[in-house]
């Protein structure tokens, strides 16, 4: 949201001047004009480093805060408020400044004449393409309550399922993170004075474990620096190259081919294609607009390639399942089953039922993992304590007892 300063004069030759908030220009032209304004001059205002509001920052808008916001505005709606009097309303109640600021510009732009999707749209990064095109279908039909209704029921289940996934991930994710932490102090504090006292001691025939350790020891306290530097150089590199076009692509595709979680991730990706076009295509959104904004909602270049081929398909005459039908990522089944809704003309009906069955098959893969991933670390932790401890206990034991 931008602020202009405006000159106007009233209906009663009387000259004002302020600032007003608006997405661009010509939105704020509209807000002036609806109040009977003449605008002798409007400029935007730039602002500085120094006028940041840094509570902005720390309280953007979140998925969670979108579905309530949703949610709320289609009850008003359903109850016969005014489209610009329910936005004033839930901005007044919105605790988050940032966000509160969001709904106030967008009453704002409605009230001046704006719709409800335009005024959206100035906000790309918290309204999707995706949720603009289903505002603007209901709109159109009148169904405005219904697809305020639906995106927040949409939003409410994708981030379930992320919340189910990252929550598996969670616990393996801080013990590997813990084991690293720990190992690091270990060979580069720790280990150092313990396993000088089996170089001083003059014993020749020490386990391998203890061998390695006290290889492993000498190296990184000889190379640290080059280490550390090094190090940073790889991470840096890695994630300078998974910026770049061709390197997006090639996580994109790790992401789907990693074994267990691929799986699972892939599965989600399809549930939401499916359900993204079903969803568009019973709300009157034309099939190529439909897999366009499919295509920039599904988030993994590997299938956006997909849907935009298969969007090329349709525009030369061809059939979405036959272009899907070419790439190995597409299971038989969802491209067979597209094939029967486009022979039969329920293309949306058996999206749906794509889309029930994949999130089924995530949500079951997502638990199934987190009760494998477990043990597996237990085990891991288990193996790498025995081993660190039998190349610390073995050689005391044997200087004890020569002595």
């Amino acid at each position: 949201m931008a602020e202009f300063s405006y000159q106007a004069k009233t209906k009663e030759a009387q000259v004002v001047q302020g600032i007003i908030d608006a997405p661009n220009q010509n939105t704020a032209i509209d807000i002036l004009h609806s109040k009977d304004y003449i605008i002798l001059s409007l400029e935007p205002v730039s602002k500085g480093l120094a006028t940041y509001d840094i509570n902005q920052f720390f309280s953007r808008p979140n998925n969670k805060d979108l579905v309530i916001f949703t949610r709320q505005l289609s009850t008003l709606i359903d109850a016969d408020m005014p489209l610009s009097e329910g936005l004033r309303t839930l901005a007044l109640q919105v605790e988050k400044v940032s966000f509160r600021k969001i709904i106030s510009d967008i009453g704002e732009a409605v009230e001046g004449g704006s719709l409800l999707s335009a005024a959206l749209a100035q906000y790309p990064a918290l309204f999707s393409n995706f949720y603009i095109k289903l505002v603007q279908s209901g709109e159109v039909s009148g169904r405005l309550h219904e697809s305020l209704l639906y995106l927040a029921n949409y939003v409410e289940r994708s981030q379930a399922i992320s919340s189910k996934l990252k929550s598996a991930l969670a616990y393996p994710a801080f013990i590997i993170f813990s084991l690293v932490t720990v190992t690091i102090i270990m060979v580069t504090y720790v280990l150092p004075q313990l396993l000088s006292i089996f170089k001083e001691s003059g014993i020749t025939d020490l386990p391998v474990t203890t061998l390695a350790l006290i290889w492993v020891t000498d190296f990184v306290a000889e190379y640290m620096p080059f280490l550390i530097i090094s190090t940073g150089a790889f991470l840096f590199m890695v994630v300078y190259y998974f910026r770049t076009p061709e390197g997006k692509i090639t996580l994109d595709r790790i992401k789907i081919s990693m074994p267990g979680l691929g799986v699972i991730v892939r599965n989600l990706y399809l549930a939401r294609i499916a359900e993204s076009l079903s969803t568009l295509m019973k709300s009157g959104i034309p099939i190529l607009d439909a897999l366009r904004i499919t295509a920039d909602l599904v988030s993994n270049d590997v299938f956006r390639n997909i849907v935009i081929d298969a969007e090329k398909s349709v525009k030369g005459g061809g059939s979405i399942s036959g272009a899907m039908m070419k790439y190995k990522e597409i299971p038989p089944l969802f491209s067979s089953m597209m094939s029967i809704g486009e022979r039969t003309g329920k293309m949306d009906f058996i999206l749906e039922h794509i889309s029930a069955f994949y999130k089924e098959e995530s949500e079951n893969s997502i638990q199934g993992i987190s009760q494998v991933i477990e043990p597996a670390l237990i085990l891991l932790l288990g193996i790498g304590v025995a081993i660190l401890v039998s190349s610390i206990l073995l050689p005391i034991y044997s200087v004890v007892s020569g002595a």
